[in-house]
């Protein structure tokens, strides 16, 4: 990774975690800049909703993968799955290669998440965007269940049950006035989703 990366992920792990606890109505921040950023592997993934997929059909709005990154939509059961992989981490926050992009396909309109960050005290996602300013665009409600696996060279952390939602009313409204559509709600579940990350020890 390089050092501009770096200097990215800390920069990205402070804001945001201060960020993501206002929006979601915690008070205690951690001073996340302390964190010592190290390589990390794994994968992120997050599962589409019930009804979530065939919303945006609906609306010819369509998710598509930022190599290397993927989605693989299930038509058969109107689901769709982002997995991207992991590439370092600092503290809580995770941070990830590619992204995925939600186009328009009346318009050609596009919003774009590249290398998102997952942080799971936070409890945020940012993702940076086009114009190359980071912004927090979704919110971890939820974390089901938490696993710790340690060995003698590596630390491995599993989260399930992470319940995925735009964070807040007016990243919605951005998402819609963006992509020129009207499907996209702060109230509504977005996906179910799982990190798994590893680290050396």
């Amino acid at each position: 990774m390089s050092r501009s990366s770096s200097n990215t992920l800390r920069t990205r792990c402070a804001t945001y975690a201060t960020a993501g606890l206002f929006a979601l109505g915690s008070v205690a921040v951690a001073p996340a800049a302390t964190a010592v950023e190290v390589p990390a592997t794994g994968t992120f993934s997050f599962t589409t909703g019930p009804g979530i997929l065939p919303a945006w059909d609906s609306a010819n709005i369509s998710l598509v993968g930022v190599s290397p990154g993927s989605v693989i939509t299930n038509t058969g059961t109107n689901i769709a799955r982002v997995t991207l992989p992991l590439v370092a981490k600092s503290g809580t926050a995770n941070a990830a290669a590619g992204g995925f992009r939600f186009t328009n396909n009346d318009t050609g309109a596009t919003f774009r998440c590249s290398n998102p960050t997952i942080d799971t005290r936070a409890r945020v996602i940012d993702c940076v965007l086009p114009s190359g300013y980071n912004a927090a665009v979704f919110a971890i409600t939820d974390i089901e269940e938490r696993t710790r696996i340690d060995t003698d060279e590596t630390k491995t952390t599993i989260f399930q049950g992470m319940t995925l939602q735009i964070i807040n009313r007016e990243m919605a409204i951005r998402l819609n006035d963006e992509l020129d559509t009207n499907v996209f709600s702060a109230s509504v579940v977005l996906g179910d989703g799982s990190l798994v990350v590893t680290r050396a020890r």
